[in-house]
């Protein structure tokens, strides 16, 4: 799949503020600071397509973006810490976990996690809440230039296999590297597939 058009739509408060037709939806989430902005302008090939910024936690909307004018890409709040009061997030985990239980044009959710940490604490109570819910998701490995390809595949692999104490069945991965663009192909390619299954 090759990206041509990817246009900013909406930034919704919560999910009945979200587009209303039937095109599928890919989100993405993950810690503050895990990358999620410039995985997502490398994806599209678009520098300014999600702010990226040197404050953690900045996205407080759920933001939608139309790809191709096919499907939308949408980027959700991180989880966890960011300087944040309580009742924000609060709030915020409450737009995140609704979107994500309730949000039937949803057919993937990415998780992205930086390659560089041991599997956090956060980061796997987060995966293991999407398995009890029966969500389909992938987990996104990002910052792999940070270490170099054979070492980040190694990490993620670990990673991947300490999932295996309660899981039967792992979920799909990818390593990447917003500033290599390790791993674009593949994650277009995997959209594009789950696309026309689904078609």
């Amino acid at each position: 799949m090759e990206i041509k058009k990817s246009e900013f739509v909406i930034s919704a408060p919560n999910i009945s503020g979200c587009p209303n037709d039937s095109k599928l939806e890919y989100a993405f989430i993950g810690r503050s600071n895990v990358g999620k902005s410039s995985l997502i302008n490398m994806l599209c090939n678009h520098k300014g397509l999600a702010k990226t910024s040197a404050t953690p936690g900045k996205t407080l909307l759920i933001n939608h973006f139309i790809i191709n004018d096919e499907w939308y890409l949408v980027d959700l709040p991180g989880y966890g810490f960011a300087k944040r009061s309580k009742k924000v997030q609060y709030e915020i985990d409450h737009m995140i976990k609704s979107y994500i239980l309730q949000r039937q044009q949803m057919v993937n959710l990415f998780v992205l996690v930086d390659i560089r940490h041991e599997q956090l604490k956060i980061d796997r109570e987060f995966i293991d809440w999407l398995g009890e819910n029966g969500i389909p998701f992938s987990i996104v490995f990002t910052k792999a230039d940070k270490l170099g390809l054979v070492k980040a595949k190694k990490n993620a692999a670990d990673w991947m296999n300490q999932l295996k104490d309660v899981w039967e069945e792992l979920p799909p991965y990818f390593v990447t590297s917003a500033e290599k663009k390790t791993g674009r192909e593949e994650l277009l390619e995997y959209i594009d597939k789950t696309n026309l299954s689904l078609a």
